[in-house]
């Protein structure tokens, strides 16, 4: 059996206003939001890691560290999430069978959850795999090559889970209650740096 090219996304384009300032600059720990993310796709898929960037482009990717080995620039960052979802996918066609997809807001997802999506994902390769928490599913989420083209044509902020229920494709979900918490605001991220941070 040939090995799946299973690629890991980091979306950290976004302008983050409800924050005041770059969201994916702050410091959770001992490392940036955006570090982290980008730390725990390269060490779930190694070289096969991409970091998509917009607002603040540079200073994003200096704080990535060099931990993605590709990189994107979404130039509509300002239209929305799904502009970054859709240059991930275009990125990728052709390339990967999978990508998971990481939100560099969420410093409470770990690797032993990644690899739990990605190891449901291998037994049913044509399915979506999503993370189950709070009533709902969302992101972390492995989405298969045959949503790419679905992806690609989203557009404002129209993420992911608006395909969920795509008939052609099973949904499959692993929870992971701690998924719910990201960082939209200053006071959210001083309320996680009150916690001991779970080891990634």
């Amino acid at each position: 059996m040939p090995e799946t090219r299973l690629f890991a996304v980091v979306l950290a384009a976004g302008a983050a206003r409800r924050y005041g300032s770059t969201k994916q600059l702050a410091t959770f720990g001992d490392e940036t939001l955006v570090h982290r993310a980008a730390r725990i796709a390269r060490e779930l898929c190694a070289e096969r890691s991409l970091l998509v960037v917009g607002h603040d482009a540079a200073e994003v990717v200096r704080a990535a560290r060099g931990q993605c080995q590709f990189l994107a620039v979404n130039d509509r960052f300002a239209d929305g999430l799904g502009t970054s979802l859709s240059l991930a996918a275009r990125v990728l066609d052709g390339s990967a069978d999978a990508f998971v997809l990481l939100l560099a807001d969420q410093p409470r997802v770990t690797l032993e959850h990644l690899k739990a999506l990605a190891g449901r994902w291998r037994v049913k390769p044509e399915s979506v795999v999503a993370t189950a928490y709070s009533g709902t599913i969302g992101a972390p989420a492995l989405l298969p090559a045959a949503l790419f083209s679905k992806l690609a044509a989203l557009s404002g902020d129209h993420g992911a889970r608006a395909l969920f229920g795509d008939a052609d494709l099973e949904l499959d979900s692993v929870p992971f209650e701690a998924a719910s918490i990201d960082v939209d605001t200053p006071d959210d991220l001083a309320a996680l740096e009150r916690e001991r941070p779970p080891t990634s």
